[in-house]
C-alpha cells in the first residue's frame, strides 16, 4: 500500500546510454510511484522522449550546472532524476571514476539500512527479532490511522524487547489529525523512538505536536508538498529530513538538501520509492558522501520486490552495504530481464 493505494506490480523506465563502440555505458531510472508521484510512467515516457535530444549537452556541460539545465526544460521529477542519473553514470564510465558528485568526504565504508516493519503487534515483533537476528539494528514502523492502538502496541513491545539495543522510527504518512497524533505520542514510552516522520496531516502544526510530546519529527513529503515550511517548523522540532530523489527531483537537488540537513543539525536519510537496484546503488553512493557517520537509510523496499534488474541484486548484507560496491553492479544489467521500448541515436 502507497499512501492508502495498493501497488501490486512495480514498473518503471530504464534510461541506458552508450558510446558508439560500447566502450562506455550507464543507466538511469525513471520509475514513478502511484500514489506517490503526480506523473504517470506513460507521462514520464512521453517527457523522456521530448528532451532526449538534449542528453549531449547534460553530458558535455558543466557538472555544477547540470541539476539546473535539467530543471530547465521542467522535467516531472521521476524523469529528472532518472536522466540526471543517466548523465552521471555515463560520466563516471567515460571517466572510469565514481560519479562527479559534489561532496568534500571520502564515501563512508558501510552504510546501514533500517529494516521496514508492518503488521499486527505480533508479527512486527516477529520481524524485529529475524531482522535484529541478521544484523539490523534500525527499524523504521508504520503509524497509520483507524490502527493507532496496533501501533501503539507495536511500539511498546519493541521497546521493551530492543529499546536499548536498537533505532526504531515511526512513519505516520500525514494520516493523523493532530489529536490523534498527540494521542498516540503520549502513549508509547518516552524515548521509545528517534523521530516520526510526518506526524500530523499538516506539517505546520508539527512545533505544536513536538510541544505537547517532545517526540521529534522528520519531513518527508512537506519537502515537496510546502518546501517553504522547512525554514519555518524550529529545528528542535525536527530530527532529520527523508530524502527521496526520484519524487524530489534530482541527485544533486537531494544532495543540496543533505547539505542543508548538516548546517540545520538534522540526519539527512536517503530512502528510495521501491526502486530497483539502479537508483538503490546510487542512494546508497550518495548517503555515503554526506556524513563521516551516515545514519541508516531507507533502501530496505528491496526486501518487498520479487526480483532486481541487475547481474548482482541490490542486498544489504548484515544489515548494511558497501555504497561503492552497490554502485558498481548497480550498472551491472541483466538485460534478459528488460523489454526494449524505444532508442536513439544522437
Amino acid at each position: 500500500m502507497v499512501r492508502g493505494l495498493p501497488v501490486e506490480r512495480r514498473e518503471g523506465l530504464l534510461l541506458g546510454l552508450r558510446t558508439p563502440d560500447g566502450g562506455a555505458t550507464a543507466f538511469g531510472e525513471i520509475a514513478p510511484l502511484p500514489g506517490l508521484h503526480d506523473e504517470s510512467l506513460e507521462e514520464a515516457e512521453r517527457s523522456l522522449g521530448g528532451i532526449i535530444s538534449t542528453i549531449p549537452d547534460l553530458i558535455d556541460g558543466p557538472i555544477d550546472t547540470l541539476h539546473q539545465l535539467i530543471e530547465h526544460v521542467s522535467l516531472p521529477p521521476s524523469v529528472a532524476t532518472g536522466v540526471e542519473m543517466a548523465v552521471l553514470n555515463f560520466r563516471a564510465s567515460l571517466a572510469g571514476t565514481l560519479p562527479p558528485l559534489p561532496a568534500t568526504l571520502r564515501p563512508a565504508r558501510r552504510i546501514a539500512v533500517n529494516a521496514l516493519l508492518a503488521g499486527t503487534p505480533e508479527t512486527v515483533l516477529a520481524r524485529a527479532e529475524t531482522g535484529y537476528a541478521a544484523g539490523f539494528r534500525t527499524f523504521k514502523l508504520k503509524v497509520q490511522s483507524g490502527r493507532i492502538d496496533e501501533a501503539i502496541a507495536s511500539v511498546r513491545a519493541f521497546h521493551e524487547s530492543f529499546g536499548e539495543k536498537s533505532e526504531l522510527r515511526l512513519d505516520a504518512n500525514q494520516s493523523l489529525t493532530l489529536d490523534e497524533a498527540i494521542g498516540f505520542g503520549c502513549s508509547i514510552p518516552g524515548g521509545s523512538v528517534t523521530y516520526i516522520e510526518e506526524p500530523v496531516q499538516d506539517a505546520a502544526l508539527i512545533p505544536l505536536f513536538h510541544e505537547r510530546t517532545g517526540i521529534l519529527s522528520a519531513l518527508d513529503e512537506t519537502l515537496w508538498q510546502k518546501p517553504e515550511l522547512l525554514a519555518e517548523i524550529p529545528t528542535e522540532a525536527l530530527g532529520a529530513l527523508i530524502l527521496k530523489p526520484n519524487r524530489l527531483g534530482g541527485i544533486l537537488k537531494s544532495l543540496d538538501l543533505a547539505a542543508l540537513a548538516g548546517r540545520m543539525g538534522l540526519e539527512a536519510v536517503f530512502s528510495s520509492a521501491f526502486e530497483s537496484g539502479v537508483s538503490l546503488g546510487m542512494y546508497a553512493l550518495m548517503a555515503s558522501l554526506t556524513s563521516t557517520e551516515p545514519p541508516a537509510s531507507g533502501l530496505d523496499t528491496i526486501s518487498y520486490l520479487d526480483h532486481d534488474l541487475l547481474d548482482i541484486p541490490f542486498a544489504t548484507p548484515g544489515g548494511s552495504v558497501d555504497p561503492v560496491e552497490a554502485w558498481q553492479n548497480s550498472q551491472q544489467v541483466d538485460n534478459t530481464l528488460l523489454k526494449p521500448v524505444s532508442s536513439w541515436i544522437l
